[in-house]
């Protein structure tokens, strides 16, 4: 069985053509650099965290990115999975289960997590069985909202 852990400084290299890849295969832009992933999973004041799969003997089978959240309406720590990648080779073997399994493992010892949340692209059929299957269900009555860097930036100075 693949081995799965938390993810060491010396995984970044390889966890960033990993989310390159996964997100070509998105058709999404890629905009983090192996910079930027070291100091979201290992700086100063990490905001996110990430299990890895089949590290050692140059396999890289797989990876899930997750950073804590909290409701107030569910009363309760939670994660969001931002990403969740698989190697060609590694599909269909059971392994992304598996990496949201330890992913809540470790949410759950880490911010005493006890749900999950993701977003999946209306256009990925695939994924919403894949989820479907693991009984993820669709969140309704809920507009996703996103405030971009610049817009970020203009508030800011607005409300100095």
């Amino acid at each position: 069985m693949t081995a799965i852990r938390l993810a060491e400084p010396q995984d970044v290299p390889r966890l960033a053509v990993a989310l390159k890849s996964l997100a070509e295969t998105m058709g999404d832009p890629f905009a983090a650099t192996e910079a930027d992933l070291s100091r979201a999973l290992h700086g100063p004041a990490p905001i996110c965290r990430a299990q890895v799969a089949g590290v050692g003997k140059g396999a890289f089978l797989g990876a899930v990115f997750y950073s804590p959240i909290f409701s107030t309406i569910r009363g309760a720590a939670g994660i969001f999975v931002s990403d969740l990648w698989a190697s060609e080779q590694a599909r269909g073997q059971g392994l992304g289960p598996r990496l949201l399994a330890a992913a809540l493992r470790d949410a759950a010892a880490c911010w005493g997590a006890s749900y999950l949340k993701l977003h999946v692209y209306d256009d990925n059929p695939n994924a919403r069985r894949f989820y479907d299957r693991l009984g993820f269900e669709q969140s309704t009555g809920e507009a996703e909202m996103v405030l971009e860097r610049d817009a970020c930036a203009a508030l800011v100075a607005a409300q100095a």
